[in-house]
């Protein structure tokens, strides 16, 4: 089982801590790095404004994403020093840094050569306090090109690998690849026997594809029509969670996170069941609980939701590490009379629809809306997303559990709710991320005994209808 959290969570036993940061002759040689023409993704751009705006915030305002693994014997410091250069040189997320004058963003490219990533001395460090707060202190923030670390904690018989890297340059899937990746490189140091690393392609290539579809996009265009209409029948906004989170009127909240068991395995392949039987798939299905949870605590008949979407499209970027992702509308009419049954087939076919707008993204649609629509959304917009992951599926899925594969997040900024249910072996979890305010802890524990409710009952009868008695809270 993957455990999921924010690094405030994250409890490594005490043990001798090895880190790897670039070189002082690498960040030098990376500060006089060729601009490059391609620039960042629009999920990138919007993270690093977002990140400029806040950078006197007094936390980390950017999302640091850590990974943990173990691998059995003895650490080989430096076999794991030649597999963390190949690492870093081989996915050209790593490569790229980002400056910004005059509100431009330019992409700057670093030779692969120059990557030189060296240990620093070993110490023990006895707290797990200690250990995440000298992890998240070595790593730079967003516009710095080194903003990425790696380290190892070693015990008896056996190590813990950590990478901490900034989100510019994760993604969820990314998290589970670099953990097969570096493990794959060092076994590869250590013996000649190792297969061969997987062909990797090039996040680079996927933003200037991006780049050059947005080029070409106009009011006309079918996917960006679509997009207006959706905003326009929303009241010219974005959807927003549907229970109060108590935001302040500061441009900031700092972020709380939870987990719940949401099935069993058995479960699970009961609610896969019956999403089979009215033409769904599972995550269709987790898409229409949410709207009816929706629909319970506000009454609204038309479900507006995002959903994450990868945005790999060949089989070496299905290897690649980089922020591979786009958010992608699910629409749902849903009314008194329906049921979960009466609305997964429709979620599956709206689900699909959203599929073929992966890669027009919101940010480059509202650049296209005039300064008289109706449309207002704000600079820094954020949304509620609902997000199913089958962890079984990913490549070395079945490795997770036997070398304690671990993903955490520092605690930054939400201001609005994102919910993860991630299928593994073992059962299926529910995680989510939220304003950390009272309001907001109230909301979210109606929220999850309202999934858990209905996940249950699907289970359990293979339908659901939305509840009366929820909508008089």
């Amino acid at each position: 089982m993957i455990n999921f959290g924010l690094i405030d969570e994250w409890e490594p036993s005490p043990g001798r801590v090895t880190s790897w940061v670039a070189s002082l002759a690498s960040v030098a040689a990376a500060g006089h790095a060729p601009t490059h023409p391609v620039g960042p993704s629009y999920q990138q751009e919007a993270y690093l404004r977002a990140a400029q705006r806040h950078e006197d915030a007094g936390f980390r305002f950017g999302r640091l994403c850590l990974l943990a693994f173990e691998i059995q014997g003895q650490l080989d410091v430096d076999a794991m020093t030649r597999a963390i250069n190949v690492f870093l040189r081989r996915h050209d997320t790593f490569l790229s840094w980002f400056s910004m004058d005059d509100d431009v963003i330019t992409r700057h490219v670093v030779d692969p050569s120059i990557v030189d990533f060296v240990p620093t001395d070993s110490a023990y460090i006895a707290s797990s306090q200690d250990i995440r707060e000298h992890v998240e202190a070595q790593t730079p923030g967003p516009f710095n090109w080194d903003c990425f670390t790696l380290g190892t904690i070693e015990h008896d018989g056996k190590f813990v690998v950590y990478l901490a890297a900034d989100h510019l340059n994760s993604d969820g899937i990314s998290q589970a690849l670099s953990c097969v990746d570096l493990m794959s490189a060092y076994q590869r140091e250590i013996s000649t026997e190792a297969p061969e690393l997987m062909p990797v392609g090039s996040y680079i290539d996927f933003c200037r594809r991006e780049r050059d579809i947005s080029a070409e996009l106009s009011l006309d265009t079918p996917q960006v029509r679509k997009w207006i209409d959706l905003l326009e029948e929303n009241d010219g906004t974005l959807p927003h969670f549907p229970l109060d989170l108590g935001l302040s009127t500061a441009d900031y909240n700092r972020s709380a996170f939870t987990t719940v068991d949401l099935m069993t395995p058995e479960q699970a392949e009961r609610v896969d069941a019956a999403c089979h039987r009215n033409g769904a798939g599972f995550a269709a299905g987790v898409l229409a609980i949410a709207g009816l949870v929706s629909h319970e605590f506000t009454n609204r008949t038309k479900y507006f939701g995002f959903t994450p979407k990868n945005t790999r499209s060949t089989a070496s970027e299905f290897a690649s590490v980089g922020w591979f992702t786009n958010l992608i509308p699910v629409c749902v009419d849903i009314t008194d009379g329906s049921s979960f049954t009466s609305i997964v087939g429709a979620t599956q076919e709206s689900f699909n629809e959203g599929k073929t707008m992966s890669e027009v993204s919101l940010h480059r649609v509202l650049e296209l809306v005039p300064e008289d629509s109706a449309i207002s959304v704000p600079a820094g917009w954020s949304v509620p997303m609902v997000s199913y992951l089958d962890v079984r599926k990913l490549p070395g899925g079945d490795m997770f559990d036997k070398v304690n594969f671990s993903v955490f997040g520092n605690r930054g900024s939400s201001e609005e709710v994102f919910i993860w249910v991630n299928r593994f072996p073992e059962g299926t979890k529910m995680s989510f991320l939220y304003p950390r305010t009272d309001e907001a802890e109230t909301s979210i524990k109606l929220y999850v005994d309202r999934m858990l409710e209905i996940f249950s009952t699907i289970a359990a009868t293979g339908d659901y209808v939305p509840s009366v008695a929820v909508l008089a809270k």
